[in-house]
């Protein structure tokens, strides 16, 4: 098992931008002292939801306020990012940490982000395939040029070129974006709003998508697939859920309610009393037992073994560290085989060497 943190910088109601981000920084420092394998990070913009606009400039301070553990972003929202300034960033992170960076990209949302950054609609569905293989051909690559839709350019030397390239997941919420990754032999990342069955499902559709693309049986059984999901350790499942019941609706009708469509259309978003107690359901919130089995069911129903986990479920930075500190602590020893001291980053699967296919 890898246990890692799902940072996602939300301001609570009555907090200042600077509390919420410092929040999120100190509990990226204590899961590096406390022995978790990851810090996972998050991107928004325009909405308290989540305060990081940029995942990769907070990966890079994490990175060089932590010692060992793997920093990734989840995700790089690919659809408002020019990929060879993404993939410039990325190289330069996994270059200078040693290897302890993950690339995690996705679409991102039908958001107000399409029309302040351009490309609107279009850089949601019709680009994303052209922008990820460009992406990747610039991390794995010398020299790189692009004559696509979206892209078009001279060849260019890749500086700087790591030895390797940073490993690469795609965040997954459709089976069009499933088969997409699956193609290019990337693990997914799958969303915390979604239940052990439907996980299943989609690990299920990206390995016989893979399968069919020629992607190596190895690595085929070696995706490290990552689910992503919310963490609240404490003496009895009634405290733990008593928390998150007093403190996510409260954050989730403050940060959600902000968000703006790109074209001004009406978007319902969920209940916050509802999505609570969904999230409460699903996860690891609990007594430390209850919350080993919760992850332990999960790996056994999916055979996803690495976890991003939101640990700032109370809103409190005091009490976010006392969180991340019981999950490594109280829940970790319980866990069938983990393996300690290891990094997301150094552990995760790596971008194949394999040809880009042609998108389809």
């Amino acid at each position: 098992m890898r246990i890692g943190t799902f940072v996602l910088a939300g301001q609570y109601p009555g907090q200042s931008q600077q509390e919420a981000l410092h929040r999120a920084v100190r509990s990226a420092v204590v899961a590096d002292e406390a022995g978790l394998d990851a810090v996972w990070l998050a991107e928004h913009h325009f909405v308290p939801y989540g305060l990081c606009p940029s995942a990769t400039t907070l990966a890079a301070l994490l990175l060089g306020r932590t010692r060992r553990i793997g920093v990734g972003t989840a995700i790089s929202v690919l659809s408002t990012a020019h990929p060879v300034a993404l993939g410039e960033q990325a190289a330069l992170l996994h270059l200078l940490s040693g290897g302890r960076f993950t690339l995690g990209v996705g679409r991102g949302g039908p958001w107000v982000d399409l029309e302040v950054f351009g490309g609107g609609a279009e850089a949601l569905e019709r680009d994303f395939p052209e922008s990820l293989d460009l992406l990747l051909r610039w991390l794995r690559e010398p020299r790189v040029a692009a004559d696509g839709e979206r892209y078009r350019f001279r060849e260019v030397d890749v500086v700087p070129l790591p030895a390797s390239p940073p490993p690469v997941v795609v965040a997954c919420t459709s089976p069009g974006t499933v088969r997409l990754a699956a193609r290019r032999g990337l693990p997914m990342l799958l969303g915390m709003h979604i239940d052990d069955a439907e996980k299943a499902g989609m690990v299920a559709l990206w390995r016989a998508e893979a399968a069919a693309a020629g992607v190596p049986a190895a690595e085929v059984a070696a995706a490290g697939h990552v689910a992503a999901g919310v963490a609240q350790v404490a003496d009895t499942a009634a405290e733990a859920m008593g928390v998150l019941r007093s403190a996510l609706p409260r954050w989730l009708s403050h940060g959600l309610a902000a968000h703006q469509t790109f074209d001004g259309r009406p978007r319902r978003m969920r209940d916050p009393l509802a999505y609570t107690e969904l999230l409460c359901r699903l996860h690891p919130v609990g007594d430390p037992g209850r919350c080993a089995d919760r992850i332990a069911a999960t790996a056994a129903a999916t055979g996803i073994t690495r976890f991003a986990l939101l640990v700032e479920g109370s809103g409190d930075t005091a009490a976010t560290e006392e969180n991340v500190r019981r999950l490594a602590a109280e829940v970790l020893p319980l866990l069938p085989r983990h393996a300690g001291g290891g990094t997301a980053a150094r552990g995760g699967t790596a971008v194949s060497s394999r040809a880009v296919p042609a998108t389809g």
